[in-house]
């Protein structure tokens, strides 16, 4: 096994990355196209990826493409849209069949780099425009899955705290956009904003999997050298040193189950050892089946259905999010502030953090069991400029001290505080 990235420079603000492991039996390339979060083009950004899936200049029928996709051994095409702090992500990824697996040795891995280049370079473009049937289809996609975040109360109660705590900043922003937007979208425009992707986003090509990346690597060079290319500089990275006073909104809606969302700054930039060390202690806090908020909040004090915490390292943000009935919100909030308090001043046990480090380690450990896990994984490093294995990192977590725990929680300040409930009674 070999999950350690290698990464080379094959464009203009162009990256190629492989990551090796030979226990599996397919390949996975992704072409990943990197842009900042801003208001003006976040939704027409998020359309892209999936007219792109829709075909290319050389495969221009949806049922081509899928015919395509047959004869390379049943492999699978995948869009979607990514958000990692202050940046969007557009990308379209190829799973397939690797070479040696083959019945007569076919060329897989050049076979679907070949087609993916196509698909994410040179799309079907009639008369410089996408086909009018395409981009109504997808538009309706792109406005069903914004809409539907409102069905999923607790996954709205999170993002609708982050976006109050972000206020100002890019990561406030939706990574699909708004719907107001996305109606606005025509063919022509959308077609002027895959030209303006193509030739202004940093782009990083991953290929993940068992296979020779070569073949890929060399069709992508090739291909990439053959555009016109001018990427902008992409901005730092917003991280909030600590928050300056608390914001609180109530929202209503009809439901029966109260949301409290509670966002918190966890300092500057960290290195790594800060890094790890955070991590190790929000899990601790709230991110495991016996973490401090699950064992006092939910079962000791039965305040809430759910309580739990979660770390973006990318913004620094914590948040924790609980279910709640309305009349216990004050104290289910006291109590998360308190459990708080008590990793501040080192009030957990050795076994506690033993037993935390051990899930940690193994939840890393796992990451490199699908494709998809090694992709996301070293995705997410290289937004952060780094690439550092899950092996890499858990060794680095083991190394973490209780002080270093305490130091860690004893950074972290409210920010904001967000509660989503039922309609007021008369």
């Amino acid at each position: 096994m070999n999950n350690t990235l290698r990464r080379r420079r094959i464009g203009e603000e162009v990256y190629f990355s492989s990551v090796t492991d030979p226990k599996f039996k397919h390949n996975r390339i992704s072409v990943n196209y990197i842009l900042p979060l801003e208001k003006e083009t976040v939704s027409a950004n998020a359309l892209i990826p999936f007219l792109l899936r829709k075909g290319s200049r050389e495969c221009p029928d949806f049922t081509l493409l899928n015919q395509k996709l047959y004869s390379l051994y049943g492999a699978t095409l995948s869009a979607d849209v990514s958000k990692y702090g202050g940046y969007q992500v557009l990308d379209v990824s190829i799973s397939g069949l690797d070479d040696k697996f083959t019945l007569d040795g076919e060329a897989m891995v050049a076979q679907c780099a070949g087609l993916l280049a196509g698909l994410a370079t040179d799309p079907n473009l009639v008369d410089g425009a996408f086909p009018e049937k395409d981009v109504e289809l997808e538009k309706q996609y792109l406005i069903d899955s914004i809409e539907a975040e409102i069905n999923d109360k607790r996954a709205y109660a999170i993002n609708k705290c982050r976006t109050i705590m972000c206020e100002g900043e890019p990561a406030a922003l939706r990574k699909y956009g708004y719907v107001e937007d996305v109606k606005k979208i025509t063919p022509q425009s959308a077609a002027e904003t895959f030209l303006r992707v193509r030739r202004t986003a940093r782009v990083e090509i991953l290929f993940v999997g068992c296979g020779d990346c070569t073949p890929a690597e060399e069709i992508m060079e090739a291909t990439f050298a053959k555009l016109d290319r001018a990427p902008i500089a992409l901005p730092e990275q917003v991280r909030v040193p600590a928050a300056a006073q608390v914001k609180q909104e109530v929202e209503r809606m009809d439901l029966s189950q109260s949301k409290l969302a509670m966002g918190f700054r966890t300092g500057a930039a960290q290195n790594m050892d800060e890094l790890s060390a955070m991590q190790l202690m929000v899990a601790m806090f709230g991110g495991t089946p016996f973490s401090r908020l699950f064992v006092n909040v939910r079962e000791k004090l039965s305040l809430c259905y759910y309580c739990a915490a979660r770390f973006d390292r990318i913004t620094g943000i914590m948040l924790v999010d609980s279910g709640v009935e309305a009349q216990n919100r004050e104290k289910a909030q006291a109590e998360i502030l308190n459990q708080l308090e008590v990793m501040k001043r080192g009030g957990f046990t050795d076994e506690e953090l033993e037993n935390t480090l051990l899930t940690m380690k193994n939840s890393l450990y796992t990451v490199s069991d699908s494709l998809s896990g090694l992709e996301d994984w070293y995705m997410a490093q290289l937004m952060q400029s780094t690439a550092r294995s899950p092996q890499e990192e858990a060794e680095l977590m083991a190394k973490v001290t209780r002080e270093d725990v305490m130091a860690a929680a004893q950074k972290v300040t409210l920010d904001t505080v967000y509660f989503l409930t039922g309609e007021k009674e008369d």
